[in-house]
């Protein structure tokens, strides 16, 4: 007979890894499900680097939710013993025009939730952070409590301590299919080492979200993402933590370039991206390589608008993906057709820091069927999927 769960976790990157560790301290018999291996670097919980905010311009909706996340990622880090090296807080800069919806919704938000936070003149920008050099028609929310995540180490000590509290992780092991009685009381998974049971399952499969949810017709797409890390000329110093802040800026013709301190120091170099920028792919068909034309067109974009000393090597680029959705909110929930299938898809290249807090939520929903957290923005009805009579 098969093997039988509590849960099973199809999917071990951000959200997956974090709701295998919160259904395991529920004293759950969870099995874990990944085709990689731990952190791996195939799809979109690598980098080195996330950013973290609470002025959120995408939706004050979101702000609670982020309350919650910083709380749990401390916690996060004190369960894995590991206070002060999973989430560095950095201050960070939402930069753009006054008329800005990254700077206008991230003002919104602190004040809708009394976030602290400071308002800046492109002058105020380079006095604090000399290496910023932005046109004067720019202005920015600081935020001192913005900051860093890790996301190969989150994603690890989630797995650590998963498996501490007798979580089953396992690796290299393909989901070939899924199946969900109509009884609404068991599920199967399929890999292609063996057919797994359990009451409730919970697809948190990132990029291959739009497969695994084939059934639902989701307006998923997946984007191809380029992180690019390059030597500023005049050294690392005035870039690392402390002096440097994290940033997000809109730029005139809308592009949103964004950036971290460099928390690798010189070896790593300064990182920066471009927010949903790539092409469209799978991740069968994601192009790995990273042209030279790709490169300085970042570099140039940078060192034009804000950043002029940052001119030097590219030392590094990486890619990754985005699964996102028409409106670029997330989609969690349970299976509009089974009830004891749970959803987590489309996080649309802004959902990585809220893995702490997703994982609660899928543990609730798993659970209970229900959670206190407010989650209306992200149910999938929203695409006209309906619910199964």
């Amino acid at each position: 007979m098969p093997k039988s769960y509590d849960v099973i976790v199809i999917g071990l990157g951000g959200m997956g890894s974090a709701t295998a560790y919160y259904l395991a301290r529920r004293g759950k018999r969870v099995l874990g499900l990944e085709q990689h291996t731990p952190g791996h670097d195939q799809g979109s919980s690598h980098g080195r680097s996330r950013i973290i905010r609470q002025a959120y311009f995408e939706d004050a909706a979101y702000v609670p939710l982020l309350l919650r996340a910083y709380e749990l990622w401390e916690q996060l880090e004190y369960d894995a013993g590991r206070q002060g090296e999973l989430l560095t807080l950095t201050g960070g800069l939402m930069m753009g025009s006054p008329e800005s919806k990254t700077v206008q919704g991230s003002t919104q938000s602190a004040r809708a939730y009394g976030l602290p936070h400071e308002l800046l003149t492109a002058a105020d920008m380079h006095r604090r952070f000399p290496p910023l050099l932005p046109p004067t028609w720019m202005v920015a929310l600081y935020e001192a409590k913005a900051g860093v995540l890790h996301p190969e180490e989150t994603v690890l000590a989630h797995m650590q301590c998963a498996e501490q509290l007798g979580a089953e992780l396992h690796f290299k092991e393909p989901v070939l299919q899924w199946e969900a009685a109509a009884s609404g009381d068991r599920v199967a998974v399929t890999t292609g080492r063996a057919t797994y049971e359990a009451e409730r399952l919970v697809i948190a499969a990132g990029p291959w979200a739009p497969v695994l949810l084939a059934d639902l017709g989701l307006p998923l797409v997946v984007e191809r993402q380029v992180l690019y890390w390059f030597a500023p000329r005049g050294g690392i110093e005035p870039f690392l933590p402390g002096r440097f802040p994290l940033f997000i800026c809109e730029g005139p013709d809308g592009l949103q370039p964004y950036g971290f301190p460099a928390t690798g120091g010189a070896e790593e170099g300064v990182k920066i991206s471009f927010f949903r920028q790539g092409g469209l792919c799978t991740p069968e068909t994601i192009d790995r390589t990273v042209c030279p034309e790709e490169i300085a067109f970042v570099q140039q974009y940078l060192t034009d608008l804000l950043i002029p000393t940052l001119d030097g090597p590219c030392l590094e680029t990486a890619t990754c993906m985005y699964t996102t959705t028409p409106d670029e909110h997330f989609i969690i929930s349970t299976h509009p057709h089974h009830t004891q299938v749970t959803i987590a898809a489309g996080f649309s290249g802004h959902g990585y820091k809220f893995c702490s807090v997703v994982g609660e939520v899928l543990t609730d929903l798993a659970t209970m069927g229900s959670t206190s957290h407010p989650i209306e923005l992200f149910a999938p009805e929203r695409f006209a999927v309906p619910h199964k009579d």
